[in-house]
């Protein structure tokens, strides 16, 4: 039999996440590590499961294909959470516990189910809505979801499911955390349980002051467009506040000031009380508040503030278990951990998120070299220590002394993750990823005075004295990104495949990209285009003088997605003097038509810095355009909105330049089905051969 493709076997394993251990999650007893696996490499129905970190074995605690559904109809609010976080699973994506681990609570197609890991059984919970989000109290008598815009609470025996708090109105939703909330700030959640499990802290949204837009299926005409809340950059928030709910339907409103600080970047509620931090809306400010349970008032716990932007770190703020306050703090060039204010991480080693506190200790990740990220715990007693030896990408959960390591390295896309206990051997979670049919094998540089960290792939069996390549720039290049690391993971297999259809491949991660620091992070304030190409430039030139002979400067191309799409088009529009041909997809074009918090962080409000909007738009360039471009976007797609491609291919089709566009009908963000996915890899490469082609 042939074998399979890559692009075939990217797409039908999910980017090789499917069959790997996810979401992984320790019970008091230290012992119980419940998470999230399929049973195979291509099987995209995700199943509980427990694992026993003394005997080693595994249990199935809830199989979808069992219980009946393996997705059903999925609230709204469901669809939009997989689409923000990139899900392509589908059965049970997520679940929640209480502390001790008696009661799991998950949603399947839009039903309630609970899990008892002691006696492996499992039970559908009859609820008055549809079901997003469900969490045990602590106590695990209780359970909350969202349904139809309410935050409800059910028994967690199915008696007395009654709604806490109802929307107003249609626009009104408790317990969905806001739009940027959810794709700029890491927030994901929007309700929090009381330690005794008596009250809940609940954000509630009001979307009527956002943009009203629509987005229509053109090969569905019959259908109705899709009505989307966004909050376009320079246009009005969400608005967003929090209340305290009593069980028995009392509410109290949490009071700050939020018209000076409209953004709440996280929230949550410990031992020591209820808190929640918030943001001004020039990002410059960050203000930690302890609430009052009493009456909603809040006092300052710490403040931070930044000529750029103050950078939300993934996981805070967070308090241990004495309540001292476990923050971040960007001094000199190095972003370091802070307790109680006072910073307890050396210089050069980069805080990238806190994954949560375990007593007195906390467990971060962090980096010395950008392209490796370390799992590390604080102990007052000893300070930070590295937790993981081996070159990758590091990360894991610790509670009640048992930690969960997952590392991702070259060879393992879908990662390695182990169970570790004091004294006793570390037990490993079985992955059913599949192989990769091909092997990446890149060579790690820095290039120039930069020190740009970029990776190079080069065909299978390729020979020095071969001849110069033509040049395949593969970047993200941008905020929120890294793409050369030592994880090896799914963007090196998809490098170097296209190295072995005859390209030398350079993906380089310049200014703006993660990990090296504020002051490399903030180099693209005001100014998100010029940096990040003028980095891609150098990276190329720097390659090219370091491996003579190699690489073919008279046959250049550039493609990317997201960002990165932004930055291929950007390169043959401006620099078409370096580049000879670029694939855009789901490129932002127009910057005005993204949203607030993301825009707004790097340009400023369009109102009142429009010159940089205008700067970093692709549209005026148009006219410049003499090397092919194809544009690519999924009609879709509710993150890049497909105006943005559409608005620049009609520009170019004003100014007389030839250009391909290539519409993805029923196609969001990132394409998942199967044949879409493949058949856009090769469409790629057919694009990029004919663009470089002699004449």
């Amino acid at each position: 039999m042939p074998t399979e493709s890559l692009p075939r076997q990217l797409a039908r394993t999910r980017r090789f996440s499917l069959g790997a251990p996810a979401a992984p999650a320790v019970c008091a007893d230290g012992r119980t590590v419940l998470f999230l696996r399929s049973r195979a490499g291509d099987d995209p129905v995700t199943c509980l499961w427990a694992l026993d970190a003394d005997s080693g074995e595994e249990r199935l605690l809830a199989d979808p294909a069992a219980l009946g559904d393996t997705d059903g109809d999925l609230p709204e609010a469901e669809r939009i959470r997989r689409e923000r976080s990139r899900v392509h699973a589908t059965g049970i994506t997520a679940f929640a516990v209480d502390p001790a681990g008696r009661t799991v609570a998950f949603a399947l197609g839009g039903a309630l189910w609970t899990a008892d890991p002691a006696r492996g059984t499992t039970r559908r919970i009859p609820t008055a809505t549809t079901v997003y989000d469900p969490r045990p109290d602590p106590t695990g008598h209780r359970i909350a979801y969202v349904g139809d815009g309410a935050l409800r609470v059910v028994g967690a025996d199915g008696g007395g499911d009654r709604a806490l708090a109802g929307p107003e109105h249609a626009e009104v939703g408790y317990g969905v955390p806001d739009h940027v909330a959810a794709e700029s700030m890491h927030r994901t959640r929007a309700y929090w349980w009381s330690p005794d499990g008596t009250r809940l802290l609940v954000a509630r949204v009001d979307n009527s002051p956002l943009s009203r837009l629509h987005l229509a299926d053109p090969a569905d005409p019959a259908r109705p467009p899709r009505v989307l809340r966004y909050p376009l950059a320079g246009t009005a928030n969400a608005d967003v506040s929090l209340w305290l709910l009593d069980l028995d339907g009392g509410r109290t409103e949490v009071r700050w000031d939020r018209a000076g600080h409209e953004y709440l970047t996280a929230a949550g509620w410990d031992a020591h009380g209820p808190y929640a931090a918030v943001q001004s809306r020039d990002q410059r400010t960050v203000r930690t508040l302890a609430v009052d349970p009493a009456d909603g008032a809040t006092r300052t716990l710490a403040e931070q503030r930044d000529e750029h932007w103050v950078e939300l770190v993934p996981g805070l703020p967070v308090r241990t278990g004495a309540g001292a306050l476990v923050d971040s703090a960007d001094l000199g060039d190095t972003r370091r951990l802070t307790v109680d204010g006072e910073p307890v991480t050396p210089p050069g080693l980069q805080l990238r998120a806190v994954l949560g506190t375990d007593g007195e200790q906390v467990l971060f990740t962090g980096s010395t070299e950008p392209t490796e990220t370390h799992l590390w715990v604080y102990d007052p007693a000893g300070g930070a220590v590295r937790l993981s030896s081996e070159p990758g990408v590091h990360t894991g959960v610790r509670s009640s002394g048992t930690l969960v390591h997952t590392a991702r390295t070259p060879g393992a896309p879908g990662g390695h993750t182990s169970v570790h206990r004091d004294g006793r051997p570390a037990v490993a979670l079985r992955s059913h990823t599949r192989r990769p049919v091909l092997t990446a094998r890149p060579e790690l540089l820095r290039l120039g005075p930069r020190e740009l960290r970029a990776a190079l792939f080069l065909p299978a069996g390729h020979r020095p004295g071969d001849g110069p390549l033509p040049v395949l720039l593969d970047p993200y290049g941008g905020p929120a990104m890294q793409k050369v690391t030592a994880a090896g993971g799914w963007p090196d297999l998809v490098s170097q495949w296209f190295a072995d259809q005859g390209f030398a491949v350079l993906v380089v991660d310049g200014r703006g990209t993660p990990g090296r620091g504020p002051r490399w992070e903030k180099a693209v304030f005001a100014d998100v285009a010029t940096p990040a190409l003028d980095d891609q430039v150098d990276g190329l030139r720097e390659a090219a003088l370091a491996r003579p002979g190699l690489l073919d400067l008279d046959r250049v191309a550039i493609r990317g997605w997201s960002y990165g799409g932004f930055l291929a088009a950007l390169a043959v529009l401006r620099r078409p003097d370096v580049f000879h041909a670029a694939v855009a997809g789901a490129a932002p074009t127009d910057h005005r038509l993204y949203d607030t918090h993301w825009k707004e962080r790097f340009l400023g409000h369009p109102d009142e810095h429009p010159e940089r909007y205008d700067a970093c738009s692709l549209i005026p360039d148009a006219a410049g355009l003499r090397r092919p471009l194809l544009l690519v976007h999924g009609l879709a797609d509710d993150n890049v909105l497909p105006a943005h491609a559409l608005r620049l291919s009609a520009a170019l089709l004003a100014a007389g330049r030839p250009h391909e566009l290539l519409p993805l009908s029923g196609t969001t963000h990132s394409p998942s089905d199967e044949t879409v996915a493949e058949n856009l890899l090769l469409h790629q490469l057919d694009f990029l051969r004919r663009g470089l082609a002699p004449g």
